[in-house]
């Protein structure tokens, strides 16, 4: 054989072929794949990235998106990069295509899995039996535990709220755990019935804590796992994240209801702490030690005592040996920590603290400055972020992405929306922020600011879409999804 016609191991290595089957699909001719290394992507200069485009408005706020992230990319690094889409098919469109029923089908389960990171428009939850909702099928398969929430202001957007630009958070929600795994049974199922009259029979009156309780018969019942493993991955993602902010921002609050259920939400912020003692011991403080710490920086003549009477409220009430507990705690925080952290080093490094979780949806409207990153689990999550994105602008102007080890889908987090569907009218900037946040996971920060630049700019110039304008004092005409596409590049 001629050498020309060999090719070497490393060069093999570079070529990326597609080893997926696909029934309907064609993979891209051009681009490469993005391989996770260490659950971090390692980008070509022309990755393949599929898409779906939704449902309902899907059809109005996909391209719209696809040109602004075209444009950015190409206006960030001309030439040298590129995104080669793949067009992959779910929910209705997929049904259209595949058969119906068929809302998620194989083709596109692997070419995810091939090509490790996607975005998607709104999808249909379908009606009946079968997949209960896309978005978690997805989540599921994929084990993309951490959906990411960023809730910030964009200049010129409406909001109920006096300041809303003084709230800046993300929410890290945890996906695969918690009432949202979907163990559960109807009130007159007989394996739940059985269920019941095993735990009130056998399990609870074994119990010292609850053995004078019963479940009522006749009751649904749900299943509300939490793990050291899944909580811990999931909080570590968030610290990573504080790790790259800078200043105050560098906070990773852990949300829970531990004060309730002290089990599960509460051994939730137990590993958070442990992760964040431990692990991350050399870049994280805890809001205690933190503490501990600057009372010693201000009077370093301070007894063990007297700290501990400053930390802990009603300290002098307290039982000796509650006292003596609190004391080994001050006085191990000192010899372990003070001279890595203290001297004010701990003040750059990532503050981790906890809040209650019906705390918090008081403190992000009343000290939303206190607040950086919040880590909490699935049902929380769900709440809370909704709750914060309500407060900036509404869900239309709220990205996700649910990230996992080895994949990551970039999502819109609103619904499909079908009476608006092919008006060229609806607000495409979830879909739009949640490329921002794909490119920023693809470390092109570049295209991601000018994007962000763009859509800022435009809101505070009152081009925007109906969602938006109808809400201004006084209201605006409105753009299309289109036009409000073409605004933002404009102001690149």
């Amino acid at each position: 054989m001629p050498k020309s016609h060999i090719l070497l191991k490393d060069q093999l290595e570079k070529i990326q072929i597609s080893m997926a089957n696909f029934e309907k699909l064609c993979s891209p001719k051009k681009g490469e794949k993005i391989e996770f290394k260490n659950g971090l992507p390692v980008v070509p200069p022309n990755p393949i990235i599929p898409y779906i485009r939704g449902d309902g408005t899907g059809v109005d706020i996909w391209p719209a998106t696809q040109k602004v992230i075209d444009s950015a990319v190409k206006k960030a690094y001309g030439s040298s990069r590129k995104i080669e889409w793949f067009k992959i098919f779910a929910g209705d469109e997929a049904c259209d295509v595949y058969g119906t029923y068929q809302y998620l089908p194989q083709d596109t389960i692997e070419a995810i899995r091939e090509y490790g990171v996607a975005i998607k428009g709104p999808l249909t939850t379908p009606v009946g039996g079968g997949i209960r909702s896309l978005n978690v099928a997805l989540r599921q398969i994929f084990d993309l535990y951490s959906c990411v929430r960023p809730c910030r202001y964009y200049k010129g957007t409406p909001s109920p709220h006096k300041h809303p630009e003084d709230l800046d958070v993300i929410v890290y929600r945890e996906n695969t755990e918690d009432i949202y795994i979907g163990i559960e049974w109807a009130s007159d199922d007989p394996i739940g019935k059985n269920l019941i009259d095993h735990l009130n029979n056998k399990v609870i009156p074994c119990s010292e804590l609850i053995k004078n309780r019963k479940i009522p018969q006749e009751s649904g019942i749900g299943i509300k796992p939490v793990s050291k493993h899944g909580s811990q991955r999931h909080i570590r993602k968030a610290i990573q994240h504080a790790l790259k902010l800078d200043g105050k921002k560098r906070h990773v609050t852990l949300v829970h209801k531990g004060n309730i259920m002290k089990f599960t939400e509460g051994s939730f912020r137990d590993w958070g702490y442990e992760l964040a003692t431990t692990e991350f011991r050399d870049f994280c403080i805890t809001e205690r030690e933190s503490w501990i710490i600057s009372n010693l920086e201000k009077d370093p003549e301070l007894s063990i005592e007297d700290n501990a009477k400053k930390i802990e409220p009603g300290f002098l009430s307290l039982t000796q040996e509650k006292k003596d507990d609190i004391c080994n705690e001050v006085q191990s925080v000192i010899k372990d920590i003070n001279n890595s952290h203290g001297n004010g080093k701990w003040r750059d490094m990532v503050l981790v603290d906890d809040r209650i979780a019906d705390s918090i949806f008081q403190q992000i409207q009343t000290r939303p400055h206190d607040y950086s990153i919040l880590a909490t689990l699935n049902l929380n999550g769900d709440y809370i972020s909704d709750a914060a994105a309500a407060i900036v602008g509404g869900l239309g102007m709220a990205p996700g992405a649910n990230i996992g080890d080895q994949a990551a889908i970039f999502e819109a987090t609103h619904g499909t929306a079908p009476k608006h569907a092919g008006l060229d009218k609806i607000n495409p900037g979830s879909v739009i922020l949640s490329g921002v946040m794909m490119l920023e996971f693809l470390g092109w920060e570049e295209a991601a600011n000018l994007i962000t630049k763009g859509l800022s700019q435009s809101i505070s110039d009152k081009k925007v879409t109906y969602d938006l304008a109808r809400l201004m004092e006084p209201p605006e005409s409105p753009l299309l999804c289109s036009e409000f596409a073409d605004s933002i590049i404009a102001r690149f």
